[in-house]
């Protein structure tokens, strides 16, 4: 059975990515819509920017699957239904993106293109391009790992506030259950000190029937004696 602190947090980690997500979506339909109005290196640049989004989607989305495993099973079938419909996005905008750039390599030919016999400088620039992106995405990795950790940190610091308040509960609890059984104590012994009680009136009442049965006895011999 899982702990309700690991579905809640799970549930807020998924919410997380997949507003992060939405967000990046926003950029790269954007950045798609700008491509087709650009030429040269601007054209380049920004599919290199697009690619960079639509990479940054599927690591979100692979997030998404993964952290999907912390959610309520009650929710799950919603979040499957939205993480296909992301994943179909996420298609659409791959095939958008290839037939922009393969636009772009019959507009400009092999001066834009990836093959060996590239000239040196278009190996250079395609070098730095990929280390930007590498670097893009390292940036964008911590960024999320960082989101993470504060999120871990907060649900760490409602966890203890939970253990606080439940062991505070606890002591409330303990001390009534020893109100109760000091007050259990004194019920019985007051039962005892009532039923001594009872048993004294009682002893008195057969004293004081005795004692009157033995003065109506004495005077019926006074009586009686008298009248001889």
């Amino acid at each position: 059975m899982a702990n309700p602190l690991d579905t809640d947090a799970g549930t807020e980690l998924f919410k997380h990515y997949e507003t992060e997500y939405q967000l990046v979506q926003a950029d790269l339909v954007q950045k798609l819509d700008q491509i087709a109005e650009l030429s040269g290196e601007p054209r380049k640049a920004a599919l290199s920017s697009a690619e960079r989004a639509l990479e940054e989607t599927g690591e979100l989305l692979d997030q998404m699957q993964m952290e999907k495993q912390n959610v309520p099973s009650s929710q799950r079938s919603a979040i499957n239904r939205r993480l296909r419909d992301y994943k179909t996005d996420v298609d659409g905008y791959r095939r958008k993106l290839r037939t922009l750039a393969d636009d772009r390599s019959a507009l400009f030919g092999g001066r834009y293109t990836d093959n060996p016999g590239s000239s040196a400088g278009d190996a250079h620039l395609e070098q730095r391009q990929q280390l930007l992106a590498g670097t893009d995405r390292l940036d964008r990795s911590t960024q999320r790992l960082k989101a993470s950790q504060a999120l871990a940190h907060e649900t760490e610091a409602i966890g203890a506030n939970t253990l606080a308040q439940l062991q505070q509960q606890r002591e409330t609890i303990d001390h009534t259950t020893r109100v109760l059984y000091e007050s259990e104590g004194y019920v019985d012994r007051s039962l005892k000190s009532l039923k001594g009680i009872a048993r004294r009136m009682a002893t008195n009442r057969v004293i004081t029937i005795a004692i009157i049965t033995i003065l109506v006895l004495l005077i019926i011999a006074v009586i009686v004696s008298k009248f001889r």
